[in-house]
């Protein structure tokens, strides 16, 4: 065997050195480096494809952008024509309007604006007239506000007896004995000069009368009228409320008082014998 190796060794090395040339072919064909040129299609055909649906996408993106702007585009036309249509129509109603214009610039009377507002001939209504010339006669007299009996006389030269206040005091006015919700009417004609709120009389209407003479009407309510207004003889001038808690034992009332110059008087003497 050592002589057949040593005869042969060179045709062996030579067998080896091909084996391992055949064994080096066959690793290099089987670690891929053969399927290299088939990678290369496969991802240029997907990168192509991919570039052609970006490609799809943006002309589809693209036409409708165009639509849009079409549609845009007509659309802006229409309201052109409308918006001149409108500066035309515009521009009419404002030669129509100028003489209006001239018209409220021109000066207007106080008489003329006087006569233009409504009368008010309504009862409940604040008829003003600071200019009437008011007159108040002794011999025509006043007529009872309230149908009701006098409870608490008026009394200025001794005191009386008040029940709620348990005391005996100077009384200026009458207190008449009247329904709650009951008609309250102006003894005589008057302007209004004072609305006004105490706890003693509550709700109060002072009117001037003409000549010095002032009627006090106290423990009212729903009072129609405002400071100001002229109101006849007979007209309601509010209704009978709840009696304040300076007259709660003499009940539901109406307080009256006359007053000459600014000292009370006695109404008692100017009610008229009706």
């Amino acid at each position: 065997m050592r002589d057949f190796f040593r005869k042969k060794q060179y045709t062996i090395a030579a067998a080896c050195v091909a084996a391992a040339l055949l064994g080096a072919a066959g690793i290099y064909a089987f670690s891929g480096k053969g399927s290299t040129p088939e990678e290369p299609k496969e991802q240029t055909a997907q990168i192509e494809t991919e570039e052609k649906k970006i490609e799809t996408a943006k002309n589809t993106e693209k036409d409708t952008e165009e639509k849009k702007e079409t549609k845009s585009a007509s659309a802006v036309i229409k309201p052109a024509r409308n918006n001149q249509q409108e500066k035309f129509d515009w521009e009419e109603e404002e030669k129509e309007e100028l003489p209006q214009i001239a018209q409220a610039d021109t000066e207007v009377t106080p008489e003329e604006e006087s006569a233009e507002e409504p009368e008010e001939t309504v009862e409940t209504t604040a008829n003003v007239n600071s200019a009437r010339e008011l007159h108040f006669s002794a011999d025509t007299g006043l007529s009872w506000p309230v149908s009701g009996a006098v409870i608490l006389n008026y009394s200025m030269d001794k005191t009386v007896y008040f029940s709620t206040l348990d005391q005996y005091k100077y009384n200026p006015a009458i207190i008449i004995a009247g329904n709650v919700n009951e008609k309250v009417q102006a003894a005589a004609s008057g302007t209004i000069t004072d609305i006004s709120t105490n706890e003693v009389t509550g709700c109060t209407v002072t009117m001037d009368l003409g000549d010095g003479y002032q009627a006090v009407y106290g423990q009212l309510k729903e009072v129609p009228y405002k400071a100001g207004a002229y109101v006849e003889a007979g007209n309601t001038i509010g209704f009978v409320n709840e009696p304040t808690k300076y007259y709660s034992l003499e009940g539901s009332n109406l307080y009256f008082e006359l007053l000459k110059d600014g000292t009370p008087v006695d109404p008692v003497e100017y009610f008229s014998a009706e």
